[in-house]
């Protein structure tokens, strides 16, 4: 009788660790793919892109005005005053300067737009993988970059980016 209380006992505290070890394996996510492939991520990315490219193919266009101008400004430099030729080049100077300055400003302004797109798309991450963790009593999630090697089971990135897609379909950029 007293060997069989041990051994209830030593089962017992046998189940107990190992339900609570099984609850304390560290699950992970990517969330690079969540911020690429998402539906408001996709579509933020999109938005940028086409912005950028918008932008750059306007800079482009000036910037080929600006070196006709220094064609033609070049080719008359035998023909104009040295005044009215020094006028000319400091007024390309600027127009260049003025291109530069509206080039940093598009990338500045990508920038800034991208990282606010991260962060709006994180807050509503953060409530979906915690409720995600309570339902599923996970204790850790770990960002998949952070991993070496992980078993595929304790990757949550699909169930995470399905919940992330029916409540988030696209980001404010503005």
């Amino acid at each position: 009788m007293k060997n069989l209380n041990i051994i209830l006992i030593i089962i017992s505290i046998l189940f107990f660790f190992t339900h609570n070890l099984k609850a304390e394996v560290p699950h992970f996510l990517d969330f690079k793919l969540i911020l690429n492939q998402s539906d408001a991520g996709k579509k933020a990315q999109l938005a940028l892109k086409s912005k950028l490219e918008k932008g750059i193919k306007s800079i482009n266009n000036k910037q080929k005005k600006i070196q006709e101008e220094e064609k033609k400004i070049i080719e008359q430099k035998k023909i104009i005053a040295p005044e009215e030729y020094k006028k000319q080049v400091s007024a390309l100077r600027s127009k260049v300067s003025a291109l530069q300055k509206e080039r940093s400003s598009l990338l500045e302004d990508i920038a800034k737009k991208r990282s606010k797109a991260r962060k709006e798309l994180l807050k509503n991450l953060n409530p979906i993988v915690e409720n995600y963790m309570k339902e599923k009593k996970i204790r850790v999630v770990l960002d998949k970059k952070n991993i070496l090697l992980g078993d595929e089971n304790l990757d949550i990135t699909k169930d995470i980016m399905s919940l992330l897609n029916k409540k988030l379909k696209s980001l404010n950029l503005n």
